[in-house]
């Protein structure tokens, strides 16, 4: 099986550290599997889609918009 190497903050480690009964490296397997999962559904549910990337952006740009409205972050 590869090996990775990850960088992480010196605080978040020392939290690690104080919970020593976890196998982190089991936590972080099980997070990419469910990342790869979800990407891959993504894929299927896009795969015949028509749209471009300039149309998701328009789309991701009007959805922000509506959100921060309705927040009242934006007039």
């Amino acid at each position: 099986m590869p090996n990775i190497t990850l960088a992480i903050p010196e605080d978040l480690h020392a939290k690690m550290k104080e919970h020593s009964e976890i196998r982190w490296s089991e936590v972080v397997r099980k997070t990419i599997t469910q990342k790869i999962e979800d990407l891959d559904i993504m894929d299927k549910l896009t795969a015949k889609s028509k749209l471009t990337q300039k149309d998701v952006d328009e789309i991701a740009s009007k959805v922000d918009s509506s959100v921060a409205r309705k927040l009242g972050l934006k007039r």
